[in-house]
């Protein structure tokens, strides 16, 4: 290793930082002056900084993959024998490197915004970018001054700690990227917000600029968190794939925040409307997303997900509270121009579907901040640890869900500003009914199929519910293409694309709204009727598990690059059918004083059959093994991809027949690796 290499990149940051100070002050000028000799230099200050956090990212990742273990960060994240996989994993793996990551794409914003600001509304994007070299110097000033991923140790060693078990699959390559892009995508509305309070152009101009970065983000954050939950069922060997973990709340906390400002905008876009509530509703997102990076990073909670504490931690609530009272000042400062003289026509309108539909997210949030912090608030009063449950969230989320779902089914069909209720009972009434019968069909079903929890009551509140907004969306659809061909005269395919070019926002939208039910038809399936057992199986000996017997065959054993994986060999039985084998595992670490479970699966879209290899006999005469039926789970992920595509197509703009195609690939990703209106 090149002696020096590790100060090349912390010095980077250092000017970095510099020249964020000169980005701030040139993006206050363009939008004080109007100069374009201030745009030129806060261009050329978004280039200059992209290019030397690139530098620094470059240094860490040679770091990393040449093994320079005087280097501390090195020396906690890498191994020698490891994967060269891993190793590039390793710059997001833990604490500093992670906010190396971080800062990266926020430079990487930055640019793109700075590139696009002649488009923009110079008022606006001047202190925009000002806002957003703000942030930048943050995160540059984190790890300059508290947390620098180049920092050595006292004596160099011969070898490091590694990924922690967990984090050594290729799920790492993908899931944080995704989720830290969409964290950091964020950043751009509240910029552009923060500069509209500056400027003081209150109207929906920053909006239309932000809609498709706001979406953009959204839809990066979705995406993350439905590939977590993925990652977690396959990897984490509980068998589930949402534990209510603290750190998985700090993910969806932002997206709840983040989906009712994507819906609430368009009332804004039309009317003059919830203009404090939008202010709002973007600052809390993006200060929820720094929430979840301190809850991460502070070391306050004890999770897989979560990094090591220090003095990042404080630092990183300071900045919170400096976000919180920066713009609640500038809300009060400009609180005079916020007045909304508009109001709603009437009870029953697009605008009051939204607005309840916004207060049922935020409350939803505001249940699991609440049942996210109570403990760490509990230990810091009292000194005693406390733990909030799955049931209480549980018991919180379903009424929640279950009245936004029966809105995302009305909302669609009602008229802005007023409707008729005689109308919308006309509209909604054969979906409504389809849904019933739906809903019986499956109670019916599930009966004969002996699914013991399928209660007439479950079926009621968790199935005929989406099943009444699968109806509207479809029907939505289906009037519209009808409409469309008979007027222009062609066929329902080129009718179909051409509402979706035509109308792309709205279609877009509706193709969530059909991906968020089939994600809760499948939670609501897989919770309800799975089946579960656990045995100590000699060899030779079987397993019966609704449909399917399993038999141990023997035992296996690898030597890995990193560690012994030890395999049972399980041969499946489909009603007396040979169905394949499936090897459950253990992956054992040297210096790991536990295993680390290798789940075996057999996917498919009615049910997984899911093994999970507890305890074995080293001579392999017996294995203790938990099997698992989870019916419908597929339809979770599918649901996922379902509307990542519908927010593809509803960010736009007009989009040709062979662009679908393309769209295509991005929820393939969850598909096949493996939260718009």
């Amino acid at each position: 290793m090149t002696p020096g290499v590790p100060e090349l990149g912390a010095a980077s940051l250092v000017v970095g930082l510099a020249v964020a100070l000169v980005g701030t002050v040139a993006g206050a000028g363009i939008s004080r002056t109007g100069a374009a000799r201030w745009l030129y230099v806060a261009q050329r200050a978004a280039l200059v900084q992209l290019l030397l956090v690139s530098l620094a990212v470059a240094v860490l990742e040679d770091l990393l993959i040449t093994g320079d273990f005087s280097v501390r960060y090195v020396a906690m994240t890498s191994i020698s024998t490891s994967p060269l996989r891993y190793k590039i994993a390793g710059l997001w793996g833990s604490l500093e490197g992670s906010i190396l990551l971080w800062e990266w794409l926020q430079a990487l914003f930055v640019y793109l915004v700075a590139r696009r600001a002649l488009a923009l509304r110079r008022e606006l994007s001047g202190y925009a970018l000002a806002v957003l070299f703000v942030v930048s110097g943050v995160f540059l000033l984190m790890m300059t001054a508290v947390a620098s991923p180049f920092a050595r140790l006292p004596a160099p060693i011969s070898e490091g700690r590694g990924l922690n078990p967990l984090l050594e699959v290729t799920d790492m390559l993908v899931h944080p990227l995704l989720l830290y892009t969409g964290y950091v995508g964020f950043v751009v509305p509240f910029a552009f917000a923060m500069a509209a309070l500056l400027a003081g152009r209150l109207d929906a101009a920053w909006l239309t600029v932000t809609r498709r970065w706001t979406v953009t983000a959204w839809l990066f954050l979705s995406a993350g968190i439905v590939y977590g939950g993925w990652w977690s069922y396959r990897t984490l060997g509980w068998g589930g794939y949402w534990a209510w973990d603290p750190v998985e709340n700090a993910s969806f906390m932002p997206w709840l925040m983040g989906t009712a400002f994507v819906h609430s905008v368009m009332v804004q876009e039309r009317r003059p409307l919830l203009k404090i509530w939008n202010l709002t509703l973007v600052t809390l997102t993006f200060a929820l997303t720094i929430f979840g990076t301190f809850l991460t990073r502070s070391g306050v909670i004890a999770s897989v997900h979560a990094f090591a504490g220090g003095a990042i931690g404080p630092f990183l609530l300071a900045y919170l509270a400096v976000i919180l009272l920066t713009s609640l000042g500038l809300l009060v400062w400009r609180w005079d121009r916020l007045g909304e003289r508009a109001e709603l026509d009437a009870v029953l309108s697009r605008e009051s579907v939204f607005l309840v539909n916004n207060v049922l997210l935020v409350a939803f949030c505001v249940t699991v901040f609440i049942g996210t912090i109570f403990p760490l608030l509990s230990e810091a009063v009292t000194g005693v640890k406390v733990s909030v449950g799955t049931p209480y969230f549980d018991w919180v989320s379903a009424p929640i869900v279950l009245v936004t779902l029966c809105l995302m089914g009305i909302g669609p069909l009602v008229p802005w500003r007023h409707g008729s209720w005689t109308v919308l009972g006309r509209l909604l009434g054969g979906s409504a009914l389809a849904a019933l019968v739906a809903g019986l069909a499956t109670w019916g079903l599930g009966r004969a199929a002996a699914v013991d929890h399928l209660s007439l009551g479950l079926v009621a509140t968790g199935y005929v519910v989406p099943y009444f907004v699968v109806a509207v969306v479809l029907g939505e659809f289906w009037r519209a293409t009808r409409g469309r061909s008979r007027v222009g005269g062609i066929g329902p395919g080129r009718a179909f694309l051409g509402l979706l070019r035509q109308n792309h926002r709205r279609y877009g939208g509706l193709i969530v709204h059909l991906g968020v039910v089939l994600a809760a038809i499948g939670i609501a399936t897989s919770s309800a009727g799975k089946i579960e057992r656990e045995a100590t199986l000699e060899r030779g000996a079987t397993l019966d598990l609704g449909r399917y017997r399993l038999t141990f065959t023997g035992l296996s054993a690898t030597e890995e690059r990193t560690h012994l994986l030890v395999r049972a060999g399980i041969d499946v039985t489909d009603r007396g059918r040979p169905a394949g084998r499936l090897e459950p595992g253990q992956r054992i670490y040297p210096g790991s004083p536990s295993p680390f479970a290798s789940v075996a699966l057999r996917y498919g879209l009615g049910h997984d059959l899911y093994l999970i290899l507890g305890a074995f006999d080293r001579e392999g005469r017996w294995v203790t093994i938990r099997a698992q039926v989870h019916p419908m789970i597929a339809w979770i992920w599918l649901g996922g991809a379902v509307v990542i595509l519908g927010g593809l197509i509803a960010l736009g703009p007009r989009l040709r027949p062979a662009d679908f195609a393309a769209a295509a690939v991005a929820p393939a990703v969850i598909t096949g690796g493996s939260d718009a209106s």
